[in-house]
């Protein structure tokens, strides 16, 4: 393969990925237009997302060893659970229930194998690699507009991992490194586009309930 598969997971989603970071209520969030409770809503849908995602990540023999890639370290539910305690949400199961985009993105992910299953590869490339590019930055907003104290940002801050840039470019070349099939590149470019549109209908659906609430 002449391009590397991290670059060619990129430009397959480019699309994908700024239609979903550029949904409405993320838009709204991180211009401060909304307020800590839209935060704990957006985090709720966050850990059942999680909670599913690591079910897989933690199961399973890997087709893949590495722990650049298989990394305890990147774990976000626990990290999200302690935010919704003191976001003042620990009743976040009953508060928050699932809607229907979040439904099919968390039964996308149980329908997979485990780390045996080469498509898990995108979903965890979707939403880990993105916390690790945009977790500050969501951080520093968030405190910023809504006035969230560190004990309610635990989910973007990664405080064991010494170096992020680092940590990101191992990680990619973790990605570069898997050995697929042609077909099993395709399926993978098409799950990491599929991962993005799950990620937006999520966003969409928070962002029809803004609405409701408004």
């Amino acid at each position: 393969m002449s391009t590397p598969l991290s670059q060619l997971l990129k430009e397959a989603s480019a699309t994908q990925h700024k239609a979903a970071e550029s949904s409405s209520f993320i838009t709204q969030l991180m211009r401060g237009e909304l307020d800590l409770d839209a935060y704990a809503a957006y985090l709720a849908n966050l850990a059942w997302v999680y909670e599913a995602l690591e079910l897989q990540t933690h199961q399973g023999e890997p087709f893949v060893s590495s722990e650049d890639l298989w990394d305890p370290k990147l774990d976000r539910f626990a990290s999200i659970e302690r935010d919704l305690v003191a976001l003042g949400a620990a009743d976040w199961r009953e508060r928050f229930p699932s809607s229907e985009g979040l439904a099919e993105y968390c039964s996308a992910l149980m329908r997979l194998n485990g780390r045996a299953d080469f498509r898990l590869v995108a979903h965890h490339y979707t939403r880990y690699l993105g916390d690790l590019s945009g977790g500050q930055a969501i951080s520093a907003l968030v405190a910023r507009h809504y006035g969230a104290t560190p004990e309610q940002l635990n989910f973007c801050n990664f405080t064991e991992i010494e170096n992020i840039v680092h940590y990101k470019e191992n990680y990619r070349a973790t990605l570069d490194s898997l050995i697929l099939s042609d077909e099993e590149i395709a399926q993978l470019v098409e799950e990491v586009q599929y991962s993005f549109t799950l990620n937006q209908q999520l966003f969409d659906d928070l962002g029809k309930k803004q609405l409701t609430s408004a």
